[in-house]
C-alpha cells in the first residue's frame, strides 16, 4: 500500500510550528497524487491550507492512533518520528504524571521538580527479579537489567547517566546505586552499601553548585564502579571524577552559588569547633557573594553540613582530619578577601597586616612574608640565572585566584581517593557494575574551555551509543534469520576527528601551549587555516576572528578562543606551592607531596576479575620517573587520555542508557516545554535511536500475539492449525507490498506505519461490526417502539370511547333528576302559599283569645293582691314577737357555747401540737392526701348538714309565720277590745316595731349564713381542684422522671456497650500488633541464630577442624525468664569460641562478638515483648471484667462480697499448693535416710497437711453457704426499700382567728381538724401495728432459717465431702424455690428478674466449688502419690492399696498397676535419647507417615515419653527430651526448610504437640473436653508452661517458615495466572509492543496459569489436611495464601500500564471469582481469605465503571473505600484504551477524585507490603483420641521404647 494512500479524509497529521514545536491537525479532504496544498482542519477547530514543499513533496508526518498514545516504548508507535516521540512523553508527563519512558535501549527521564513517592523500599522490591519489559518503565529496571545481566552472562556491566544539568542525572544516578545497595546486600562485616551512599552527600557538598539551571548541579563527572562478589553481594566501589569546574572556586555568574560546602561552613561558623576558622556570614567573602543569591530555597545548610560531617565519619575520616580539610576550606574563603593594590603600573603589593592573608597564613601554618610576597612576585629562569619580577595588581588576583584552585582542586581529589579507600574491600571482587554521571551537551551564549571539553566527551559516548545501537539491531535481525541491510546512520567520527586527531584542535592547542609567546590569538588563526577549508564541520564567525565553530551531533557550537590557552596550561607560581610545601600544617603537605609518594586506591589494589583497574588521574599509574614529565601535562591532554580510558571500560561492558531531560527552564512541576525538550532530544541522541528504528523494521509481533490482536480480519477458512501459516496467508491478502514485512523465526518484522495501516483495517472492521449491531438493535427498537405506539393508540380509543358513554348516561340522569326536582319544586310553592293563609287564620285566634284571657287575669290579680296584703300584715306582727324572743334565746347560747368553745380550743391545741409533731415524723404525703380527701368530704357532709340547718329554720320560720298569723288573726279579734284600751296602742306598736326589727335580723343572719356557706364550697372546690392538679403534676412529673431514667438508663447501656466494643477492637488490635511485632522478633532471632551457625560451620571449614561432639547439659529453661536460655546453646556458643581462639589470627571475631550481642538483646527484647504480650493480655481482661463489673452495677455489693471470698478460698489454695511444695521438699530432703515410720518429719507433714486441707474446705463451704443466706436477705431488703411509695408534697392550712365573731366558725374547723387528725392517728397506728406483726413474722422466720441452717450444718458435717455438697445445694434450691413461688405471687415481672439473678449466681457459684473441688481431687491425688513414694522408700512397710497386705514388701519398679492412670506412657532409657529423636524426628520421612499412619503420631509418641518421664519424676531427663525435640526440629528444618511438605508437617506435630501439653497439664481450660480417663493421663509432676511457650515460639517460626516456603512457590505464578494470561480467550486484544518485550499474555507451554495456582493451591490444601493440620491454622494459612495472590497481583497492575484496560478488569474479576470458588469448595469462606482480595476487586472494577461525571467520581470514591488515594489516581493514570472505542480518563475527572478523597486519613505508600505476615495464633484444639490405643508401627524403628 502507498503512503499516500493514507492521506485519506479524517486522517491527522502533525505540521511544524513555531511555538509547540508541532501541532496537530486533520485532513478535511482527501489528498490525491500532485496536489500542492493539503486541506486541514486545526485542534481550536480553524481551517488551514498547508502548502507542500514542491522539491521535495514531503507530505507531513501522519499521527499514531490514540490507543498508541501513551505508549510505555517509544519503539511501540506505529509512526516513528520527532513529532510522536514528543507528543508521546508529553502525554505521559503530563496526563499520566510518568516520568520514565522507554526509547529502544534507552530509558528517559523527564525532572517532574517534585518528589514523587515511586523510590520506596516497596517499589525496590516490585522490580526486584522482573524482566524489564514487564513492568512500567524506572530507573529500578535499568539497575534489575544490568544486575542481572551481570549475574546471567558474567560480563561487568555499565549505566550511563547523561542529560544537561537540572535534567536529574546525579539523582537518577543514586538511585541506580540504592537499588543495588537494596537487592544485593554487603557480603563481608562492614555495611559498605551504607558507605556507598554515604559517599553522596560528600560528593555534591564538594562537586555540587546552584547554576540558573539547577540548584544542585555536579560541576564534574564521576564514574562509580560498584564491585560484587561471586553471591553477587556489594564488596566495595571505586569512583573516578573528570574535569572539575575548578574556575567556580573563584567566579561565579549571577543567581549561581559556589560549591556547596562553603556555604555549609559558613552557616555552621558559630559551632564552637569552627570559632578557630573565623568565619562569618556567606555575603563576607568574595569566593561566596558574586552570585548575589547565597541561598536555596528549601535548603538547610547548617543541617546539610551535618549530613556532611556524618558521611566523613561513615566513611572511616576522623574528627581531626575532618577540621583540617575544613581548616583548609575556610583558608581559600580567606585567601579570596586577600586585597591587592596597585604600587605602580607593572607591580603591586599587598598592605601589611591585611587580616584575611594573617588568617590564611595562620591557618595553613605559613609565614605572613613569604606568602604576601610571592602573591605579588613571580621567578623567572633562563638558561644562565634566575631572577624574581615583580608583577602587575592584574596577574596578581589571577595569581591569588589561581592559587585558591589549585588548593581546592588537591583537596577535592585528597577527598575522593580516601573516599575510595572508605569503600575498598580485602574480599575478592567478581564483577562490578559502573554508574557514569557526566554531564551532557552543553552550548550557552558564551562557551569556553569546559564546554569544548564536554561536548567533546558526549561526541564519543555518542559514538558509543551509536555503535551499540546498530548492534542490537543487526543481532536481532540474525537472530531471527530475516536479510539483513546496511541501515545509514549519523557517524560522528569526522567530529572526533577535527577535535583529537593529528593536528586537530587540541593538538593544536597543546602545540600552541608550549609556544613561548602563545596566545589565543594565534591559536584561532591557526585553527582556520587548518581547518577552515579543509573540514566542513568547521567553521568561522562572521563577525569576529577570536572565535570558532564546530557541528557536533547535537547542534552548532560558537566557542570563545579567549582563555583557552590559559585553562589548558593550568599554571600555578611554583614558589607560592612551594610557601604550602613548608607548612607545618601536616594535612596541607600531604596534599602537595610528590606524586609518586601519593597513595592512591586505584593503583594500590591490583585489577581482578579480568576488569581494567583505571584511576582518577592517568599519570598516578606510571613510574616514578615519569613523574616530572606527566605534571607538565595540559589538561585537553589529561582529560582526553582519561576519556580514552573510560571509552575503553565502557566498551568492554554492556551499557544501559540513561537520558535525562529538564522539562522547563523555570523548575515548574509537571510542566511541559517543547522548545527545550526537543533541543534536548536531539542533544541526547534519542531521535537518532528512533531513526535507526524506522529505518529498519521497528514494529515486531510473535505469531500468537499477531493471530489474537487480527485474528477480527481473517475468515473462518483461513485459521488453520499452524499460527505461522495462518499469519502469513493473511498478511499476504492485507498487505500487498512484500517489502513492507518480513517473516522470522518466532517474529514478524514490520516496516514504519505498517502497524498503524493493520489497525486501520482492524477498526473498520470492528466499526463495520458495530454499524451492523447497530442496525439490527435500532431495528429492534424502532418495532419495540411502533408495537408500545399501536397498544397506546387502542388504548387510548378504549378510553375514550368509554368517556363518551359516560358523558351520556350522564346526561340522561341528569334530565330525569330535573324533572323530579321541578315537580318537588311546585308542590313546595303550593304548600307554602297554603302554609301562610293557615298562620295569619291562627295568629288572630290567638290575638282574640289573648284579650279575653288578660281581662280575666287582670279581675283575679286584684283579688289575690289584696290577700297578699292581709297576708303580710299579719306575718310581721307575728314576726316581730317572734324576734323578740329568738334574740334573747341566742344570747344565751351564744355566751355557754362561747365558754365551752374556749375550753375546747385549749384542749385542741395541745392535741394539735402532740399530734403535728408525731404526723411530720410519721405522716406521709400520700395519707396526707387521703386525709385532705376525707377532709372534703367531711366539710361536704357538714355543708349538707348546714344546708339541712337552714331548711330547718327556713320550717320553724314557715310554722312561726303561720304561728304569727293566727296571732294576727287574733289580734284582730282584740282590735276591737284595742279600740277600747287606748292606752294599749302605743305598747303594741313598739312591739310591732321590734318584731319588724328581729325579722330584719333575722333575714341578715341567714343571708350571711348562705354566703358563708357558699364561700366555704368555692373554697373546698378550689382547694379540690388544686389538688387534684398538683396530684396530676406529680403523676406527670413521676412519669417524665421514669422515662428519663429508662432513657438515661438505655443510653448508658448503649454507651457502655459501645465502648466496651471499641476498647475491645483497640485491645485486639493492639494485641495484634504486638502479636506481630513479637512473631518479626522471633524471625530476627532465627535468621541471626541461622546466621551464627553459619559462621560457625565457615569457620569450622576454614581451619579444617573436625566438628566436636555434639555435648549437651541440662537445661535451666523451666526455672529462669528466657524463652531461649538452653544450656545446650551455651555449649555451642563456647564450643565456637574455642574454635574462634583457635584460628583468631584469620578470622577477624569482631563479627561474631557483635552477633553474640545482637542474639542477646533480642533474646531480651524478646521476653519484654512476651511480658508486654501478658500484661496486655491481662490487661485486655481486666478491662472487660471492669465493663462487666459496671454493666451489672446494680449487683455490685453481693459481686464484691462474693469475689472476695472466691479470692479468699483461691489464695487457701495457692496456700496449699504452697504447703505441697514444702511437702515435697521434705520429701526430697528425706529420700536418703534410712527409713521413714509413721513418726518421721515427713509424715508428720504429709497428714499434717492433708487434715488442714480438709478442714478449711469444710469451713470455706460453710462460709460460702452462709453467703448465700445473706445475699438473699439483702436482696429481700433492697426490694422492700424499692416498695415504697414516693412523698407527696404536704399542704398546711393555718387560720388566724382575729374576730369574735367567727368564733362559731373557727370552733367548727377546730372540730373537722381534730376529727382529721383522730382519723390520721388511728390509720397510722394501724399501719404500725401491721409493720410490726410483719417484722415479728420475718423475725420468727429468720429464727426457724437460722435453727434449720444449723441442723442443717450438723447433718453435714456428719456426711462425707461429696454428700455434704449436694445436700447443701439440694436445700439451697428448696429454700430459693419456695422464695420464688412467693414472689411470683406478689409482682410476676420482678420475680422474673429476681429469679433470673438468682440462677445466674447459683451458676456461677456451684461452678466455682467445682472448680475448688477439683483442685482439691488434685491435690489428693497428689497426696496419694507422694503417700505411695513414703510407702516405697519405707519398703513396702505401708500399704499401696487396699489389696495389698502390709507385710508384702513392694519395689517401685515391680508395682502392679491395677488403676488406669498408669496406661498411655512409653518408657525409654536415658541412652536411648538420641536414638528416638533420630527416628522420629531427623529421619522420618513426611509422606509415609502422611499416607499409612494417624496424623500427628510423633507429636503422641514423643508426648507419651514426655509423659513417663513425668511419671518417673525425673527432672532432668524431662528437661533433656523437650530440649532435643525442640533442637531436632529446627534441625530438620534449616535442612529440608524449602519443602512445604516437611514444613507443613512438622507445623502440625509441633501444634499437636503443644495441644498435648495443654490438654494433659492439669489446668481446668485445658480440661473441659477430657473424657474422665484423659484427666487421669494428666501430668502429675511438673508444670511445663514455660515449655509450651518456647514451643508456641517454635511452632511460630515453624509457621512462618511455611509461609515463606509457600510464598516462593506461588510468586512466579501469580502474576502470569492472574493478570497475564486471558482465562477469557478473546476478551483482551494485544497491542503493539516495542523493543522492550513484555511477557506474552498468550499461554505458552511452560506458561503459568489461573489452573496452576488453584491446583497448587489444592496441593497445600491436601498436604496439611493429610498432616492432621489443625482447622483453624489451615484458615490462617489460606487467609495468608490470598493476601499474597491480590497484593502480588495489585503491586504488579499498579506498575504496568499495558495492564490497566477495561478488558484486563473484566479477566481479573473472572480469576477472583474462581479463587472465590475454590474457597466455597473448601468451605473456608468465613476464613478471612475473601476480604484480603478486596483491594484487587475493587482495583478491577475501577478498570471498568464509567470515569466521565461527578456522579460517577462520586460511585468510585464510595466503591474503592479498601484502596488509597494514591493507588485509585495510579489506576486512573495508567488506565490505557486497547480498543478505539474505549475513551481516556480525563485530567479533569483524575483532580476530581483527587479534590474528593483529600480529606481520607490514610497511608500515602502506593504499594502493598507484600511481606507482610499477619500475627497467628494456635487456637487450642482437644485431641479426642485415647492415649492408651495408641500403636507404635514397626516401620519407625522405636523398639527400644515400652508402652507402661
Amino acid at each position: 500500500m502507498a503512503a499516500s494512500e493514507l492521506y485519506t479524509k479524517y486522517a491527522r497529521v502533525w505540521i511544524p510550528d513555531v511555538e509547540e514545536v508541532w501541532k496537530s491537525a486533520e485532513l478535511t479532504k482527501d489528498y490525491r497524487q500532485g496536489d500542492g496544498v493539503l486541506q486541514l482542519q486545526l485542534e481550536d477547530g480553524s481551517e488551514l491550507e498547508y502548502k507542500l514543499d514542491p522539491k521535495t513533496n514531503n507530505l507531513p508526518h501522519l499521527r499514531n492512533p490514540d490507543i498508541l498514545v501513551g505508549e510505555n516504548d517509544l519503539t511501540a508507535l506505529s509512526y516513528l518520528h520527532e513529532p510522536a516521540v514528543l507528543h508521546n512523553l508529553k502525554v505521559r508527563f503530563i496526563d499520566s504524571k510518568l516520568i520514565y519512558t522507554y526509547c529502544g535501549i534507552v530509558l528517559v527521564a523527564i525532572n517532574p521538580y517534585e518528589t514523587l513517592p515511586i523510590y520506596g523500599t516497596d517499589i525496590i522490591n516490585a522490580y526486584s527479579g522482573q524482566n524489564m519489559g514487564d513492568m512500567d518503565p524506572h530507573i529500578f529496571a535499568v539497575a534489575e537489567e544490568a544486575y542481572k545481566q551481570m549475574a546471567r552472562d558474567e560480563r561487568n556491566q555499565s549505566i550511563i547517566v547523561s542529560g544537561e544539568s537540572g535534567a536529574g542525572k546525579t539523582v537518577s544516578a543514586k538511585y541506580a546505586m540504592r537499588y543495588f545497595a537494596t537487592v544485593s546486600g554487603s557480603a563481608s562485616e562492614a555495611s559498605v552499601e551504607e558507605k556507598v551512599l554515604a559517599s553522596n552527600p560528600i560528593m555534591e557538598s564538594i562537586g555540587n553548585a546552584k547554576t540558573t539551571r539547577n540548584d544542585n548541579s555536579s560541576r564534574f563527572g564521576k564514574y562509580i564502579e560498584i564491585g560484587f562478589d561471586k553471591k553477587y553481594h556489594i564488596t566495595g566501589a571505586n569512583m573516578r571524577t573528570y574535569l572539575l569546574e575548578k574556575s567556580r572556586v573563584v567566579f561565579q555568574a549571577d543567581e549561581e552559588r559556589n560549591y556547596h560546602i562553603f556555604y555549609q561552613l559558613c552557616a555552621s561558623a558559630k559551632l564552637p569547633e569552627f570559632k578557630a576558622l573565623k568565619l562569618g556570614m556567606a555575603n563576607d567573602f568574595h569566593y561566596t557573594k558574586q552570585g548575589r543569591n547565597p541561598v536555596i530555597d528549601g535548603v538547610d545548610d547548617a543541617k546539610e553540613m551535618s549530613s556532611t560531617r556524618n558521611a566523613f565519619t561513615l566513611l572511616g575520616v576522623n574528627e581531626t582530619y575532618q577540621m583540617g580539610l575544613f581548616q583548609i576550606l575556610a583558608s581559600i574563603l580567606h585567601l579570596g578577601n586577600v586585597e591587592v593594590k596597585d604600587r605602580d603600573s607593572d607591580s603591586s603589593v599587598i598592605p601589611p597586616n591585611n587580616g584575611h592573608l594573617s588568617v590564611f597564613c595562620e591557618l595553613m601554618g605559613i609565614t605572613y612574608q613569604d606568602m604576601s610576597h610571592w602573591l605579588c612576585h613571580k621567578k623567572l629562569k633562563t638558561a644562565t640565572e634566575t631572577y624574581i619580577k615583580p608583577i602587575p595588581k592584574l596577574q596578581a588576583i589571577n595569581a591569588r585566584d589561581a592559587l585558591a584552585k589549585h588548593i581546592y582542586a588537591k583537596l577535592f581529589n585528597w577527598i575522593v581517593d580516601h573516599v575510595n579507600k572508605a569503600l575498598h574491600s580485602t574480599v575478592k571482587q567478581h564483577s562490578f557494575i559502573g554508574v557514569l554521571d557526566i554531564y551532557g551537551f552543553e552550548t550557552f551564549e558564551i562557551n569556553s574551555f569546559e564546554q569544548f571539553c564536554i561536548n567533546y566527551a558526549n561526541e564519543k559516548l555518542q559514538q558509543q551509543f551509536n555503535m551499540h545501537v546498530f548492534k542490537l539491531e543487526q543481532e536481532e535481525y540474525m537472530k531471527e534469520q530475516i536479510p539483513w541491510t546496511l541501515i545509514d546512520f549519523y557517524d560522528n567520527q569526522p567530529c572526533i576527528n577535527l577535535i583529537e586527531a593529528k593536528m586537530g584542535v587540541l593538538d593544536l592547542l597543546d602545540e600552541e601551549c608550549k609556544m613561548p609567546k602563545g596566545s589565543d590569538d594565534s591559536w584561532a588563526q591557526k585553527l582556520y587555516n587548518t581547518h577552515l577549508k579543509t573540514c566542513a564541520l568547521f567553521e568561522k564567525p562572521r563577525m569576529s576572528n577570536k572565535a570558532f565553530i564546530i557541528q557536533h551531533f547535537a547542534d552548532k557550537v560558537e566557542y570563545q578562543c579567549e582563555g583557552f590557552l590559559e585553562k589548558n596550561k593550568d599554571t600555578v607560581n611554583e614558589e607560592q606551592i612551594n610557601v604550602l610545601k613548608a607548612s607545618k600544617f601536616d594535612l596541607l603537605v600531604e596534599l602537595f607531596q610528590d606524586e609518586e609518594k601519593a597513595t592512591s586506591p586505584a593503583g594500590a589494589v591490583p585489577a581482578t576479575g579480568g576488569r581494567t583497574r583505571l584511576s582518577v588521574k592517568p599519570d598516578k599509574i606510571r613510574q616514578a620517573g615519569q613523574a616530572s614529565k606527566e605534571h607538565k601535562k595540559t589538561v585537553g591532554l589529561q582529560f582526553r587520555n582519561s576519556l580514552q580510558l573510560l571509552m575503553e571500560t565502557l566498551n568492554a561492558t554492556t551499557p544501559h542508557y540513561v537520558r535525562c531531560i529538564k522539562p522547563n527552564d523555570n523548575k515548574y512541576a509537571f510542566t511541559f516545554d517543547p522548545k527545550r525538550a526537543v533541543q534536548q532530544l536531539r542533544a541526547c541522541g534519542v531521535l537518532e535511536t528512533i531513526r535507526i528504528s524506522a529505518a529498519g523494521f521497528p514494529s515486531r509481533w510473535t505469531y500468537q500475539e499477531f493471530f489474537s490482536r487480527y485474528r477480527v480480519l481473517m475468515k473462518q477458512k483461513d485459521v488453520l492449525t499452524d499460527r505461522k501459516m495462518t499469519c502469513k496467508n493473511v498478511l499476504e491478502n492485507l498487505v500487498q507490498d512484500p517489502d513492507k514485512y518480513q517473516f522470522g523465526k518466532t517474529k514478524i518484522f514490520f516496516r514504519a506505519g505498517q502497524v498503524a495501516f493493520l489497525e486501520k483495517l482492524r477498526a473498520d472492521k470492528l466499526r463495520a461490526a458495530c454499524i451492523r449491531i447497530q442496525k439490527t438493535i435500532r431495528c429492534w427498537l424502532a418495532r419495540k417502539k411502533y408495537l408500545r405506539m399501536k397498544h397506546a393508540a387502542t388504548t387510548i380509543q378504549r378510553y375514550v370511547r368509554g368517556y363518551q358513554a359516560r358523558c351520556l348516561a350522564k346526561f340522561l340522569r341528569r334530565t330525569r333528576a330535573a324533572i323530579i326536582i321541578q315537580k318537588y319544586q311546585r308542590m313546595y310553592v303550593q304548600r307554602r302559599c297554603y302554609k301562610r293563609k293557615q298562620a295569619a287564620a291562627l295568629v288572630m285566634q290567638c290575638i282574640l283569645r289573648a284579650y279575653m284571657a288578660r281581662q280575666l287575669y287582670k279581675a283575679l290579680l286584684r283579688e289575690h293582691k289584696a290577700v297578699i296584703i292581709q297576708k303580710m300584715v299579719r306575718g310581721w306582727l307575728a314576726r316581730q314577737w317572734y324576734k323578740r324572743s329568738l334574740k334573747a334565746i341566742v344570747y344565751l347560747q351564744c355566751c355557754v357555747r362561747r365558754m365551752r368553745a374556749k375550753r375546747e380550743f385549749k384542749k385542741l391545741k395541745i392535741e394539735a401540737r402532740s399530734v403535728e409533731h408525731f404526723k411530720k415524723l410519721n405522716i406521709g404525703m400520700e395519707n396526707k392526701i387521703m386525709q385532705l380527701q376525707r377532709r372534703i368530704d367531711e366539710q361536704n357532709k357538714e355543708n349538707r348538714s348546714l344546708s339541712e340547718r337552714l331548711s330547718g329554720l327556713e320550717i320553724n320560720y314557715a310554722a312561726e309565720s303561720e304561728r304569727l298569723r293566727g296571732e294576727l288573726k287574733r289580734l284582730r279579734g282584740a282590735e276591737e277590745d284595742a279600740k277600747n284600751n287606748a292606752n294599749r296602742v302605743t305598747s303594741l306598736l313598739e312591739e310591732l316595731e321590734r318584731l319588724r326589727k328581729d325579722l330584719q335580723n333575722t333575714q341578715k343572719e341567714k343571708k350571711v349564713i348562705e354566703d358563708w356557706a357558699r364561700t366555704y364550697q368555692d373554697e373546698m372546690e378550689q382547694m379540690i381542684s388544686e389538688l387534684k392538679e398538683q396530684n396530676h403534676l406529680l403523676k406527670n412529673e413521676k412519669d417524665d422522671l421514669n422515662r428519663l431514667i429508662q432513657e438515661q438508663s438505655q443510653h448508658w447501656t448503649e454507651k457502655m456497650q459501645r465502648a466496651l466494643k471499641e476498647e475491645t477492637q483497640q485491645l485486639e488490635n493492639d494485641l495484634n500488633e504486638e502479636r506481630s511485632r513479637y512473631q518479626n522478633l522471633l524471625t530476627e532471632h532465627l535468621r541471626l541464630e541461622e546466621k551464627y551457625d553459619d559462621l560457625k560451620e565457615e569457620i569450622t571449614l576454614t581451619m579444617n577442624v573436625p566438628k566436636p561432639g555434639h555435648r549437651r547439659t541440662d537445661s535451666t529453661h523451666s526455672s529462669n525468664g528466657s524463652d531461649w536460655t538452653y544450656n545446650s546453646e551455651f555449649a555451642e556458643s563456647e564450643e565456637g569460641s574455642r574454635v574462634g581462639e583457635d584460628v583468631s589470627k584469620s578470622m577477624d571475631m569482631s563479627l561474631f562478638l557483635k552477633l553474640q550481642k545482637r542474639v542477646s538483646e533480642l533474646e531480651q527484647e524478646k521476653q519484654s515483648l512476651q511480658n508486654e504480650l501478658d500484661r496486655r493480655e491481662e490487661k485486655f481482661q481486666r478491662a472487660r471484667a471492669r465493663d462487666d463489673e459496671e454493666h451489672k452495677k446494680a449487683r455490685s455489693a453481693e459481686l464484691e462480697y462474693e469475689s472476695l471470698k472466691r479470692q479468699e478460698l483461691e489464695s487457701e489454695n495457692k496456700k496449699l499448693k504452697h504447703h505441697l511444695n514444702e511437702m515435697r521438699q521434705s520429701l526430697r530432703g528425706s529420700a536418703e535416710a534410712t527409713s521413714a515410720a509413721p513418726g518421721s518429719p515427713a509424715y508428720t507433714v504429709l497428714l499434717d497437711q492433708l487434715n488442714s486441707s480438709n478442714e478449711e474446705l469444710e469451713v470455706r463451704k460453710e462460709e460460702v453457704l452462709i453467703l448465700r443466706s445473706q445475699l438473699v436477705s439483702q436482696k429481700e431488703a433492697m426490694q422492700h426499700k424499692e416498695t415504697m411509695t414516693e412523698p407527696l408534697p404536704y399542704i398546711e392550712d393555718v387560720q388566724k382567728l382575729t374576730d369574735a365573731k367567727e368564733i362559731s366558725q373557727a370552733y367548727m374547723g377546730l372540730k373537722e381538724t381534730n376529727r382529721l387528725l383522730e382519723s390520721q392517728l388511728q390509720a397510722q397506728r394501724r399501719s404500725h401495728e401491721n409493720e410490726v406483726e410483719v417484722l415479728r413474722g420475718e423475725l420468727q422466720s429468720v429464727k426457724e432459717d437460722n435453727n434449720r441452717q444449723q441442723q442443717l450444718l450438723a447433718q453435714n458435717l456428719q456426711l462425707p465431702p461429696e454428700a455434704r455438697i449436694e445436700a447443701s445445694l439440694q436445700h439451697e434450691i428448696t429454700r430459693l424455690t419456695n422464695e420464688n413461688l412467693e414472689l411470683n405471687s406478689d409482682d410476676p415481672k420482678e420475680y422474673k428478674a429476681y429469679r433470673i439473678s438468682m440462677l445466674r449466681r447459683m451458676v456461677d457459684l456451684m461452678e466455682q466449688l467445682e472448680k475448688q473441688d477439683k483442685t482439691v481431687r488434685k491435690l489428693k491425688k497428689q497426696l496419694k502419690v507422694f503417700a505411695k513414694k513414703i510407702n516405697d522408700l519405707e519398703g513396702g512397710q505401708m500399704d499401696v492399696s487396699p489389696g495389698q497386705t502390709t507385710d508384702e514388701p513392694v519395689h517401685p519398679v515391680n508395682i502392679p498397676r491395677r488403676e488406669k492412670d498408669f496406661q498411655g506412657m512409653l518408657e525409654y532409657k536415658k541412652e536411648d535419647e538420641l536414638k528416638l529423636v533420630k527416628n522420629l524426628i531427623l529421619e522420618l520421612k513426611p509422606r509415609g507417615v502422611a499416607v499409612n499412619l494417624i496424623p500427628g503420631l510423633p507429636a503422641y509418641i514423643l508426648f507419651m515419653c514426655l509423659r513417663h518421664a513425668d511419671y518417673v519424676n525425673d527432672d532432668q531427663k524431662v528437661r533433656s527430651l523437650l530440649t532435643s525435640i525442640i533442637n531436632s526440629i529446627k534441625k530438620i528444618l534449616k535442612k529440608r526448610g524449602d519443602d512445604f511438605e516437611t514444613v507443613s508437617f512438622w507445623l502440625s506435630n509441633t501444634c499437636r504437640f503443644l495441644h498435648c501439653l495443654k490438654q494433659y497439664s492439669g489446668d481446668d481450660q485445658f480440661m473441659k473436653h477430657n473424657s474422665p480417663k484423659q484427666n487421669d493421663h494428666c501430668l502429675s509432676n511438673f508444670d511445663l508452661a514455660e515449655y509450651r511457650q518456647v514451643l508456641s515460639d517454635l511452632a511460630i517460626q515453624i509457621y512462618q517458615q511455611l509461609i515463606k516456603c509457600m510464598e516462593n512457590i506461588l510468586q512466579p505464578m501469580i502474576v502470569s495466572g492472574m493478570l497475564e494470561h486471558e482465562t477469557i480467550q478473546g476478551v483482551s486484544g494485544v497491542k503493539p509492543t516495542g523493543l522492550r518485550k513484555r511477557t506474552s499474555s498468550i499461554a505458552d507451554e511452560g506458561t503459568y496459569t489461573l489452573d496452576s495456582i488453584i491446583r497448587q493451591l489444592n496441593t497445600f490444601h491436601s498436604i496439611m489436611c493429610q498432616h492432621g493440620t489443625d482447622p483453624e491454622l489451615i484458615k490462617q494459612v489460606v487467609k495468608q495464601q490470598f493476601y499474597i495472590i491480590g497484593a502480588v497481583t495489585l503491586n504488579n497492575l499498579l506498575l504496568r500500564k499495558d495492564m490497566c484496560s477495561w478488558s484486563k478488569g473484566m479477566q481479573i474479576r473472572y480469576n477472583v471469582s474462581q479463587l472465590e470458588e475454590w474457597l466455597r469448595d473448601k468451605n473456608l469462606m468465613m476464613c478471612g481469605a475473601k476480604e484480603t482480595l478486596e483491594p484487587l476487586i475493587q482495583a478491577a472494577q475501577l478498570l471498568q465503571v464509567k470515569k466521565k461525571t461527578d456522579e460517577d467520581a462520586e460511585a468510585i470514591c464510595s466503591m474503592c473505600n479498601t484502596l488509597s488515594t494514591a493507588q485509585i489516581v495510579k489506576v486512573l493514570n495508567l488506565y490505557t484504551p486497547v480498543n478505539a472505542f474505549e475513551e481516556r480518563v480525563s485530567v479533569n475527572f483524575i483532580r476530581t477524585i483527587q479534590t474528593r478523597l483529600r480529606d481520607r486519613k490514610e497511608s500515602p505508600q502506593l504499594l502493598m507490603d507484600t511481606k507482610l505476615i499477619y500475627p497467628v495464633t494456635f487456637p487450642f484444639n482437644p485431641s479426642s483420641l485415647a492415649l492408651e490405643t495408641i500403636q507404635i508401627p514397626g516401620s519407625l524403628n522405636l523398639a527400644f521404647l515400652t508402652r507402661v
